[in-house]
């Protein structure tokens, strides 16, 4: 089980931004690769506070952590479960430490021992979700225009580098004497430079080819969510990574059903003759049409709960349900042979309101609900 986000930087739920991003600068100071060289343990905390303020530092990521937990972002948007790696976290978190080091926070004296490899730009699209296909997953294929390497292009050794894409110095900082690294500006990071490229690409050696990519959307997304198709951004210069396509998440409308969370709600009106003498009615579910029985003598705003038929859980704990909220239908107009028959019962015993015990008020439906 993943480690809890306010645990790994130390702070309660509660925390303001400015105790988020402080208690972040000191775990990240504390377990930064230039002070604790060669130390597997250190790097993983660095690695897990970035992440933990990726999260938490960004309002809308911590509300729907806040929410839904790791399950908001695990396969569906954030670091897909999988962690940062050290050039997210370089290339993020630039101004959070201001000057304590020195050339900044975008790559460090030699860590890891070669070279940061340039990483191409991410690429957003939105995709539109109808509710089925929100229930249950779906796969969808898009087209996407990305920037892919030319044939035919050629790159030498950046002579500002020397091929490492960084340029490194020493510097005095509040931590002592310490090596610090920014990225070369002659590559961009990359490490070469254009040495010859095709009429067709550009200046960079790419060239925009529409591309068709497939993306697995797990059932229980929300709308406003965001996944991450790794590798299928635009690419980078010479021998970088690609960057990554970020997808948002737009549910549609159901015409009947409104979700909550795991679960729907559906709103079933019935006759008073139905309420009086029972009847089965067909209505809508995300899996198709379902026929339900209605009971003799059923009572407006009972709430029939039909278990599994809701939302598939993002976390894969099994599915919500599928509440069914009856109202009996008054009639505003009536003939006078119905008035006449209404008038009679009015003082009928079996017109008269018994509610049991068991018939719960409007109010303790509503708590339930949100129980």
């Amino acid at each position: 089980m993943k480690e809890d986000y306010y645990e790994i930087l130390g702070v309660s739920k509660g925390a303001s931004a400015a105790e988020i991003k402080k208690a972040y600068r000191k775990k990240a100071i504390e377990f930064h690769p230039d002070k604790n060289p060669g130390d597997a343990k250190a790097e993983e905390m660095f690695k897990k506070s970035a992440e933990a303020y990726e999260v938490l530092g960004n309002p809308d990521k911590r509300a729907r952590y806040d929410q839904l937990g790791h399950a908001a972002f695990d396969g569906s948007g954030g670091f897909g479960g999988g962690g940062m790696n050290m050039d997210d976290i370089f290339s993020q978190f630039g101004d959070i430490f201001g000057g304590a080091f020195g050339g900044g926070f975008s790559g460090f004296g030699g860590f890891g021992g070669g070279q940061r490899r340039a990483k191409g730009s991410n690429l957003r699209i939105r995709v539109k979700l109808t509710l089925e296909e929100v229930a249950n997953g779906v796969e969808k294929k898009v087209k996407v225009r990305r920037k892919l390497q030319a044939d035919g292009v050629t790159y030498k050794t950046c002579p500002t580098c020397n091929g490492t894409g960084q340029i490194t110095k020493i510097t005095n900082t509040i931590l002592g004497r310490m090596q610090t690294a920014t990225t070369c500006t002659t590559c961009g990071g990359a490490g070469q430079t254009i040495d010859k490229k095709p009429a067709d690409a550009d200046a960079q050696g790419l060239k925009v080819v529409e591309e068709t990519v497939s993306i697995k959307i797990p059932p229980g997304v929300e709308d406003g969510m965001q996944l991450k198709v790794t590798g299928k951004g635009n690419d980078a210069p010479g021998n970088g990574i690609a960057g990554d396509l970020l997808v948002a998440i737009e549910t549609v409308e159901h015409d009947t059903l409104k979700r909550e969370g795991d679960n729907l709600h559906y709103d079933l009106y019935i006759s008073m003759p139905e309420a009086v003498l029972g009847s089965s009615k067909e209505i809508d579910a995300v899996g198709g049409k379902v026929r339900i029985k209605l009971e003799p003598g059923l009572q407006s705003g009972k709430i029939l709960r039909l278990r599994g038929k809701g939302i598939n859980s993002l976390n894969g704990y099994g599915a919500g349900d599928l509440l069914v909220h009856v109202n009996v239908w008054t009639p505003k107009t009536i003939n006078k042979e119905q008035k006449e028959f209404f008038e009679r019962m009015q003082d009928d015993e079996n017109f008269t309101p018994k509610p049991e015990k068991s018939d719960k008020s409007f109010f303790e439906k509503v708590k339930d609900m949100f129980s």
